[in-house]
């Protein structure tokens, strides 16, 4: 988003400005992308939790299997087409460093959280959404040529009993991470995307049509703060940490299709092959398991909370 020239940052504003766009290619492709796939009963993938819990490289490493279909890069901005996006040529880019600065890179191949834009151009009220995802997903495996789907919303938290309805075999898996590092980490992104869109108001508008709120001038509390309210202090963000994480914690702890994953057990070679094991793949690229850094945290916050 911040590499876009003029005309490309013109066509997204445009696409999801407008999103009769989006939905006008969405019926289209139900039209001809409609044959028949028995994918329901698959054991489809959503990976979830807070931003900066290790959900891309969970979906990197998974979606190196091969096995999976997920939204791409390559889908922008017509996200809601897969198959017809495939006739648009895009010149491959090299893989480059994402905004984050995290040492995670991304190419027009690579898997993200789009998936987060069929809800948002569905009225919630919508009686017919279940039935709309449902062919929405179907079109993006036959885009891909595979039965199983792969997806990473961080904020699909809020929806895993309405996903579990419609794909009752699908896994969940909702990473989390040493909470200080954690809020650490939400604390240091925020002020990195303030600064990103205080530069180019274009970062902010590309979060905003996406759903992503979960860092700089656009930032939403996943939950309303009881006790701090400041986004630039580490207490709030160890005080969202401990909200979001209570609350998914008891909601799931006993549902057999949620696993919780530590973010610094995926260092384990074990503990990843259990993993795959589970999901009943066969091979993975270990190599995209980033060292896990430890940063000093010089800043003060409340230990109590902690």
């Amino acid at each position: 988003m911040r590499d876009y020239n003029f005309l490309e940052k013109t066509l997204h504003n445009l696409v999801f400005k407008y999103k009769f766009i989006n939905l006008s290619l969405f019926e289209i492709e139900k039209m001809f992308f409609n044959k028949n796939l028995d994918f329901e009963n698959n054991m489809h993938v959503f990976i979830t939790g807070l931003p900066r819990s290790g959900t891309t490289t969970i979906l990197n490493l998974i979606y190196s299997s091969n096995q999976f279909a997920s939204l791409r890069y390559r889908n922008m901005p017509f996200i809601m087409s897969p198959n017809l996006t495939k006739l648009i040529k895009k010149k491959n880019i090299l893989s480059k460093e994402r905004a984050h600065k995290d040492g995670i890179t991304f190419n027009l191949d690579s898997p993200e959280a789009f998936d987060e834009l069929f809800f948002l151009s569905f009225d919630k009220k919508n009686m017919n959404i279940k039935y709309e995802f449902k062919k929405f997903i179907k079109l993006i495996l036959i885009s891909e040529n595979k039965k199983f789907y792969l997806s990473k919303n961080n904020s699909n938290y809020k929806r895993i009993d309405f996903i579990n309805t419609i794909f009752c075999n699908s896994q969940f898996l909702i990473s989390f991470r040493n909470p200080l590092q954690h809020a650490y980490s939400l604390y240091l992104q925020h002020l990195n995307f303030i600064e990103l869109q205080k530069k180019d108001v274009f970062v902010k508008n590309y979060m905003n049509y996406l759903g992503h709120y979960e860092f700089g001038l656009n930032h939403k509390s996943w939950n309303n703060p009881k006790k701090y309210f400041d986004t630039l202090t580490l207490n709030y963000w160890l005080e969202q940490w401990i909200l979001f994480y209570n609350k998914i914690f008891e909601n799931y702890k006993d549902n057999p299709n949620c696993k919780f994953i530590p973010f610094e057990n995926l260092k384990e070679r074990s503990f990843v092959e259990n993993l795959i094991d589970m999901l009943k793949i066969k091979s993975v690229d270990y190599n995209l398991i980033k060292e896990i850094k430890i940063k000093d945290v010089e800043l003060n916050y409340d230990k109590k909370v902690l």
